[in-house]
This record gives C-alpha cells, structure tokens and sequence, in this order.
C-alpha cells in the first residue's frame, strides 16, 4: 500500500483546482484529504461516504435513462396494455413532495438528484398511458394539477415546514402505495404487456442503493423508512416480471384472439343464408342437408 501511495501521491497532490474543489465539495475537506490528497483508506468513515456519494451519482447518471425504454415501448405498440395510470400518478406525486421536501432541507444534491428526473420521465408516460387508453383530453388536467401542486410545495408561505415534514411521510405512504396498482395490473392481465424490465430492474437496484447512500448521509428516517419499503414492492415487481417472462399476452389480448375466428364463423354463416349455400365448415361437422335428405 505504501508503494502505491507513493507512486500515487504525486498526481494526487498536484490536481487541477476545479476538480479538486469538486472533490472537496463532494465528500467534505476531511475525507477528502485523508482520500484523496494523502491516499489514505484506512478511515472507514470516509470510505463509506465515497461509495455512498458514487452510489448517488451513478444513480443520477441511470436516472435519466431509466424510463427511455418504457417511453419507446409506449410509442412503437402505442399501447398502455399492462401499466397503470394510477401508479404513476401515485408515484409522480410522491416524488414531487419529496423532492420539495430535500430542497427545502438543503440536502446533499446526490441523495435525490434522480428525483427530478425521473419525475419528468414520469410525466412523459403518464400522459402517454392517458393518450393511448384514449383519455388524451386528461393530459391538460394532469399536468396542470402537478404543476399547481409544486407550485404549492416549494413556497414556504403557502406549506410551512412542518406541514411539508407531514406531507413527507405522506409520501413515502404514496410511494409505496404507487407499486401496489401496477403489481394487481400485472396480476389481473396475467402478463407484464408494455411494462420495461429494464425500467423494473434499475428501480429494484436503485432503491436498494439509496437505503446505504440514506444510512450514509440522511439522518431522516422518514427519508429511509420509504426507501426500504419501496425497494420491498420493486422486488415483488421483478419477481412478476421473471414469472411472466416467458407468458402469453394478457387475458384481455387472448380473449380478443379467440373472438375472431368466432366472429368470422358467423360472418361466414351471414353470407351462406343470403346466398342460400351451405356453410363450409357443415360439411366439415358431418353430412350436409342434402345428403342427409337422401339418406
């Protein structure tokens, strides 16, 4: 160790000044002279604050990706078949809370920068779930009820903070509760229909890791306590998107299948009697009328 050190040091020690500030800013003067400047990582202390800080930034970095996938799915099916406006209305408004919530509070930027990322990709799908289950007109009264809402939340003369601390653990209720439509919509169509696994996969991760970088740097068990049960019904969502992996369409889609060929059974039985020919599938079944007169 004390040969890397050495041959470490050296950069370390002569960083250009902007990303030494960024280091700095990020993980406070301490660690980062004990980290960095001096390659010291024996101070646990400052080890777990680097992986939570690096946790929260790869977490950032994922968030503005993180419902592409869902949103091009949307828009290559143009159908809502398997998601819940609900849950994302739920969800929406959960994370606008508590991102009005860590604002206010002055939290570190890395502890819920996703927030608003991922809060606007939710928006996108939302009105797009609205538009294809044909409720476009909706899309005005959605957006403009959130944006009065935030409105709301980020004035201190209108919320007051202990209003907002209430509305944050309300939040965490709506987080929590955002995953429990889209968990029974999956369950009653019997299929995962437009929802992203990668969408599904990155949330049950991310969770999981804003539960260490929380413990790390959040001392808010309001904050935590809604991230560890969010990351218990992320679970049970990637557990229904692996039963349902490799299922038929959905309940719905079958039951469509099956009513075409019925349908154009009786289309077919339509044109016979105004022609006064015998169904093709009569013949099929046995003999037809006029071989059974004969007999």
């Amino acid at each position: 160790m004390d040969v890397l050190r050495s041959a470490i040091q050296p950069i370390t020690h002569n960083l250009p000044k902007p990303i030494a500030d960024l280091g700095e800013s990020l993980l406070g003067p301490i660690c980062y002279k004990t980290l960095i400047y001096n390659v010291d990582l024996s101070a646990t202390t400052c080890v777990k604050l680097a992986i939570s800080k690096g946790l929260g930034i790869g977490i950032i970095g994922a968030s503005s990706i993180v419902k592409v996938p869902q949103l091009l799915k949307l828009i290559n099916s143009q159908s809502a078949e398997g998601l819940s406006f609900l849950s994302y209305v739920l969800e929406s408004s959960a994370y606008l809370i508590s991102l009005s919530y860590n604002v206010r509070h002055g939290f570190p930027f890395s502890t819920y920068g996703e927030t608003v990322l991922i809060l606007v990709q939710n928006i996108a799908i939302a009105s797009l779930v609205l538009k294809y289950s044909g409720n476009g007109v909706g899309i005005a009264g959605w957006i403009g009820g959130l944006g009065v809402a935030g409105a709301a939340l980020f004035n201190a003369d209108w919320i007051g903070d202990e209003r907002l601390s209430l509305l944050q653990a309300t939040a965490g209720v709506l987080g929590v509760a955002s995953k429990v439509p889209q968990i029974l919509t999956i369950w009653s169509e019997g299929g995962t229909g437009q929802l992203s696994a990668f969408a599904v996969v990155n949330y049950l991760l991310g969770s999981l890791s804003r539960i260490f970088t929380t413990l790390q740097e959040v001392d808010d068990p309001l904050i935590l306590y809604g991230f560890i049960a969010g990351f218990a019904l992320n679970a049970v969502l990637f557990m229904q998107m692996m039963y349902y992996w490799n299922a038929p369409a959905s309940k719905d889609t079958e039951s469509q299948k099956l009513e075409k060929p019925i349908a154009a059974d009786k289309k077919e039985m339509a044109r016979a009697v105004s022609s006064g020919a015998t169904p093709s599938y009569a013949s099929a079944a046995g003999k037809s009328p006029s071989t059974r007169r004969r007999g």
